[in-house]
C-alpha cells in the first residue's frame, strides 16, 4: 500500500490549507483512513479519522470545528481541510490507512503510513 501526502506549506494564523492523500484505491477503499500529526519531541497524535464509507468521522478536540476530513473512494483520495489555523497546528502531518474499516483514534489501528507533509502556521 502506498500513501502519498501533499498540500503542506506555510500559512499565516487564521488561514487555510487543504491536505490530500493519494492512496492505492484497490487496497484502501475498504479501510478507515486518518490524519495524524507530530512535532519534534512529541508523540504522533490523531487529528481526524474517517470510516471506509465516509459516514463516520472523529476529530481531536483541538481541531473540532476547524478541520474537516473527507474521502473519495472512486479516486482513492482522503483530504483534510484545515481552516482557522493556529500556530499550535504546526507539525508534520501523516495520512494513514487503517487495519479495519471503522474509525479509531489509536495509532496501533493503522498499518500503512504516508511520508508526511509539513504544515507551518506563523503567528
Amino acid at each position: 500500500v502506498q500513501l502519498q501526502a501533499s498540500g503542506g506549506g506555510l500559512v499565516q494564523a487564521g488561514g487555510s490549507l487543504r491536505l490530500s492523500c493519494a492512496a492505492s484505491k484497490r487496497t484502501t477503499s475498504n479501510n478507515a483512513m486518518a490524519w495524524f500529526r507530530q512535532t519534534p519531541g512529541k508523540e504522533r497524535e490523531i487529528v481526524a479519522a474517517i470510516s471506509w464509507r465516509g459516514d463516520s468521522t472523529t476529530y481531536a478536540d483541538s481541531v473540532k470545528g476547524r478541520f474537516t476530513i473527507s474521502r473519495d473512494n472512486s479516486k482513492g483520495t482522503v483530504n483534510l481541510q484545515m481552516d482557522s489555523l493556529k500556530p499550535e497546528d504546526t507539525a508534520v502531518y501523516y495520512c494513514a490507512a487503517g487495519r479495519g474499516s471503522f474509525t479509531s483514534t489509536r495509532i496501533e489501528s493503522y498499518a500503512y503510513w504516508g511520508q508526511g507533509t509539513l504544515v507551518t502556521v506563523s503567528s
